[in-house]
């Protein structure tokens, strides 16, 4: 990205917000599959895991593209300590969106419970282990709480930006001007 670029590109804000959305869909199917035991149990945990290989190469994608096209610059009078928040919500937004779906696959794999797409199994990643499986489910579920509650902080950020700051780092995101 230059540096006289104000916004990020097309493709970045499409793939930010298409992940908003997965990603909210997917809290909400984790939060009702785990809270079910009837008919649509399993056919919740098949959208779950077919929306986490989703997101996984979705954020894949969007870290490249970061890495590659950079970022807008943050405004010069916003303060240092907001800029530094800015810059570690999104390193732990962007480990949990890569770590919480290898979480989850290992979780599978180690439950020994395949992960089918599209009729094609993946490989497992992890060897069987219930004891593993136990740890994963656990970390699997502390850090979803945890993206739940980084997504409400970057929600009121984004808020905070568009309608008291009015600094302009909510329309780097923004696909409408």
């Amino acid at each position: 990205m230059s540096a006289k670029s104000s916004r990020f590109t097309p493709l970045q804000r499409t793939l930010h917000w298409l992940m908003a959305a997965g990603i909210l869909a997917m809290l909400f199917i984790g939060v009702g599959m785990v809270s079910t035991i009837g008919p649509d149990y399993l056919r919740l945990v098949s959208i779950h895991k077919a929306l986490g290989v989703a997101i996984l190469a979705l954020a894949l994608l969007r870290l490249m593209l970061r890495l590659l096209r950079g970022t807008p610059p943050l405004p010069a009078q916003m303060p240092e300590a907001m800029k530094l928040a800015a810059h570690l919500s999104h390193v732990v937004l962007y480990f949990l969106m890569i770590a919480l779906p290898l979480i989850g696959w290992g979780m599978l794999s180690a439950a020994d419970y395949p992960v089918v797409l599209c009729g094609v199994r993946l490989p497992s990643i992890l060897p069987h282990s219930n004891a593993l499986h136990s740890l994963l489910w656990n970390a699997h579920r502390f850090l979803a709480f945890s993206l739940f509650a980084l997504i409400v902080l970057h929600i009121a950020a984004a808020l905070l930006h568009a309608l008291v700051r009015r600094d302009g780092v909510f329309r780097t995101m923004a696909s409408w001007r």
